[in-house]
């Protein structure tokens, strides 16, 4: 009888299997039928099954397990059917956990919808699974800043700062301190610093899941993972005895940016203080430290002096009152996002961070030093009344006369009584300065004997300095410095003293305020660039309609070849059907349009996307007296916003389309070779694509800044801790938004051209090529700059690493140093690859 049962069951389970490999196999079937109809969801649904039902398949449909996975992702992407496409990602990373293709197209998707962080992690995975898979090698390059940002590698190798923290730990530590709390930990460096230094017990809490895992690596190959605990924690969120079983004695962080506040320190302290701190020391006391809390830093002094600066200030003011043709005199204001944050309720960062020491041009002092604020990071009550102080007037003396550009800030972090930090500019310093763009006077000139007048808060976590202006010297003010209010004497030197007040314009209503990006206003203020683009446009015009005389038909009606009342009545009545299509679709803020618009009969089309800018460009159309149907917006055209490049009209073709080849970063723009092919479909005879082609230029150079800045260098800076093995996974071989003019290097070859792009040829186009370049002085090769000659046609082109351009430059940085001799020869191996550069040296 047993026999008779285990045959039964065998005879069921046969029948199940039998059963299951019947379903497998009609569903692969049905599966494939779906493909061939394009019915992605209903095949993916099908694999599914499969894959579930027969893992061991799992090898053999991977390849078209992906394609479908992708195609029913896009048609989803397009539904806008987002948590069924990450459900899809979700179910294929379960079958495939360790699948580099899929990781990485995760990561694309999140990329899109703007969860950066999300996406590098992908990347990264990707990248570990496998470092040969280029194209996760690229987005994971792209995004890396997100990952880990670029600052903890120049502060990583800044052995005195580094060095400073240690002498102050060890200090507290010896004085008592046991028990440390580091806020903010990051690779967990000033952690081990406490460890090192004796202290019992030491916490650490980082809020970023990437800088977590990094400090756990960090913390473990230095051999501390039993005496250092980590929490994946903002320190706000932590709870005694949850995470901590009691207060400590010490909290070290460095949680300060440019501005000192910005991330969020004053904040942190202040619940440190009431939650997680022992008790501050009664002042005249004499007890242990072991029995009182200390935060290093201790205190803080910020400082601050006004500048003139040509580089802040072509970056947030439009000096040009007029551009290539285009009046733009007194018909917008234009200001960039640091004017727009003295007066929003949102939490905007009311600074810029400029490193001074290498700004391109250099600055000018108008003015000296001066305190702006102390604070005590141990006085809880000091902490408390800063964020609830209101705002405070200060004044500085102009002792040089010049144009009024910005104040600078910088700070002394005073770590305890004997160690200290400047951020400085007149420092060597890993830190940048913070600059807040003096934006909406009337006059920017000061001359010696003035003064520049500001009003100082501590608002949104952030140092604010706001309402900057000059008062005349011959105005006889007398300000009180941090007063609220002014010291004024009779009613004649009021009146007197407000008439020279050089204060914000008004903004009554009557004339537009457009907000762009400090490099769209560089870009406005780029004259070469848009007079280039002028003259090629007009030739291009002129060889596709050789009746009109372009040079004559001005738009304003000042020509000799056009009468506007006659051209306007004409338009009212339809297009003019020999009207030229132009379509600009670069990125940002562009009055390229409004260019060609004056150039003759065209229908000039924008892709610009925010209102705000659309509104801007209308308002400068009429104030160019144009037609109103010579500018549109190309994407309210759009049926599929994604679908950017396509016909004008079903019966019409482009005859110019200006497409953003490079990034201000440097780089070059991602996909531009596909958009630059599809671009030539839709161009009639003789039309063109702007830039037509593009060189890359590149030179040798030794800078041992580019190498600081890019990874950390071995053990010594970070003072025998082993950090760098594990941060520099994390590096990545080009950076950029570089400024060649003031890079600390020393060109070891001359310039020499390492590639052509060619938008209008595709077939002279290489994906590969091979460069010679002779060594014209001894030295070692760290880095390779590159910058882009762009050429819209034969005769117009623009050069990429000019001073006055509104481009940055990028560099590859190599591995490792290569020593050279004058005479040498290096063989550079340069490959293109989607819009991304790779060079490697061959000797």
């Amino acid at each position: 009888m047993p026999n008779s049962n285990a045959k039964l069951h065998s005879n069921h389970r046969a029948g199940r299997e039998a059963s299951r490999r019947e379903l497998v196999s009609r569903s692969l079937q049905s599966a494939q039928h779906c493909l061939e109809n394009q019915d992605f969801g209903t095949a993916y649904a099908h694999y599914l099954l499969v894959l579930n039902l027969a893992p061991e398949l799992k090898t053999t449909v991977k390849e078209t397990f992906q394609f479908t996975l992708f195609k029913w992702a896009e048609e989803l992407d397009s539904l806008a059917r987002i948590q069924d496409l990450f459900n899809c990602y979700e179910q294929a990373l379960e079958l495939y956990p360790n699948d580099e293709v899929i990781c990485n197209s995760m990561g694309e998707h999140l990329f899109r919808m703007g969860f950066r962080d999300e996406a590098a992690g992908y990347f990264h995975k990707a990248v570990k699974l496998n470092p040969d898979f280029a194209d996760a090698r690229e987005n994971f390059y792209r995004v890396a800043n997100w990952l880990v940002e670029r600052w903890h590698f120049i502060m990583l190798n800044d052995a005195k700062r580094n060095l400073t923290y240690l002498r102050a730990i060890e200090s507290a530590v010896r004085s008592g301190s046991r028990s440390v709390l580091d806020i903010g930990t990051g690779t967990g460096i000033l952690s081990m610093f406490a460890k090192k230094a004796g202290a019992s017990f030491v916490y650490a809490c980082e809020l970023s899941k990437t800088m977590y895992e990094l400090a756990c690596d960090v913390v473990a190959a230095n051999n501390m993972e039993r005496e250092i605990k980590l929490l994946h924690l903002k320190s706000l969120d932590i709870e005694i005895p949850k995470h901590i079983p009691e207060r400590v004695s010490l909290v070290v962080t460095e949680t300060v940016d440019a501005g000192l506040f910005g991330e969020g320190i004053v904040e942190s302290l202040i619940h440190a203080w009431e939650h997680l701190l022992l008790q501050p020391k009664p002042k005249n006391q004499d007890i242990s430290a072991g029995d009182y809390g200390r935060v290093i830093p201790a205190s803080a002094t910020i400082f601050g002096m006004a500048v003139e600066c040509k580089e802040i200030r072509r970056h947030h003011r439009v000096g040009m009152q007029e551009v290539a043709g285009v009046c733009l005199s007194n018909s917008v204001q234009f200001f960039s996002p640091t004017y727009a944050a003295a007066g929003s309720e949102e939490t905007v960062e009311p600074y810029t961070t400029e490193k001074l020491s290498r700004i391109p041009g250099g600055y000018r002092a108008l003015t000296e030093p001066c305190q702006v604020l102390t604070v005590d990071f141990n006085d809880l009550q000091e902490l408390k009344s800063l964020a609830a102080r209101k705002p405070w007037k200060l004044s500085l003396p102009v002792t040089e006369g010049g144009i009024l550009d910005a104040v600078v800030v910088w700070f002394v972090l005073q770590l305890d009584e004997e160690h200290s930090l400047s951020t400085s500019p007149s420092e060597e310093t890993c830190w940048e300065q913070a600059v807040y763009p003096v934006q909406g006077l009337l006059d920017y000139s000061v001359k010696t004997g003035d003064s520049v007048m500001m009003e100082v808060c501590c608002q949104d976590c952030y140092l604010k300095i706001q309402k900057i202006s000059s008062l005349p010297s011959e105005c006889g003010m007398d300000f009180s410095d941090r007063d609220d209010t002014l010291s004024l004497g009779n009613e004649a030197e009021l009146c007197n003293a407000l008439a020279g007040l050089q204060t914000s314009t008004k903004q009554d209503g009557s004339t537009p305020v457009c907000v762009l990006e400090s490099t769209e206003i560089a870009l406005l203020n780029d004259t070469a660039y848009h007079e280039c683009f002028k003259a090629a446009m007009s030739k291009v015009l002129l060889s596709l309609n050789p009746s009109k005389d372009l040079h004559s038909m001005d738009i304003d009606g000042h020509g000799s070849g056009i009468n506007l009342q006659e051209n306007q009545s004409t338009s009212s009545l339809g297009v003019d059907p020999d009207a030229l299509y132009i379509l600009d679709v670069s990125e940002g803020f562009s009055i390229l349009p409004i260019i060609a618009g004056k150039l003759g009969p065209v229908r000039a089309y924008s892709s610009v996307e925010k209102d705000q800018h659309q509104a801007a460009l209308h308002v400068i159309a009429e104030a160019n007296h144009f037609p109103m149907e010579t500018l549109e917006f190309w994407l309210s055209h759009l049926e599929e916003e994604s679908v950017v490049l396509q016909r004008p009209k079903s019966d019409k073709l482009w005859s110019i389309i200006i497409l953003d080849v490079i990034e201000t970063s440097g780089l070059i723009q991602q996909e531009v070779m596909e958009k630059a092919a599809i671009s030539r479909c839709l161009l009639h005879s003789g039309g063109k694509i702007f830039p037509q082609y593009v060189l890359v230029y590149g030179m040798l150079v030794e800078s041992e800044s580019l190498l600081l800045e890019s990874a950390v260098q071995g053990t010594e800076p970070t003072l025998g801790f082993n950090v760098a093995p594990f941060i520099n996974q994390f590096k990545v071989p080009v950076r950029v938004y570089l400024d060649l003019s003031t890079l600390p290097c020393v060109p070891l070859s001359k310039p020499a051209e390492l590639l052509r792009l060619d938008l209008m040829s595709p077939l002279q186009n290489s994906p590969s090529r091979e460069v010679k370049v002779q060594i014209c002085k001894s030295g070692r090769v760290t880095a390779i700059p590159f910058w882009y000659h762009i050429h819209l046609d034969e005769e117009h082109s623009l050069d990429t690493s000019d001073e006055s351009s509104h481009w940055k430059q990028a560099a590859v940085v190599l591995d490792e140093p290569i020593p050279v001799q004058v005479g040498d020869e290096l063989v550079l191996d340069v490959q293109h690859h989607k819009s991304n550069i790779s060079i490697t040296v061959k000797r």
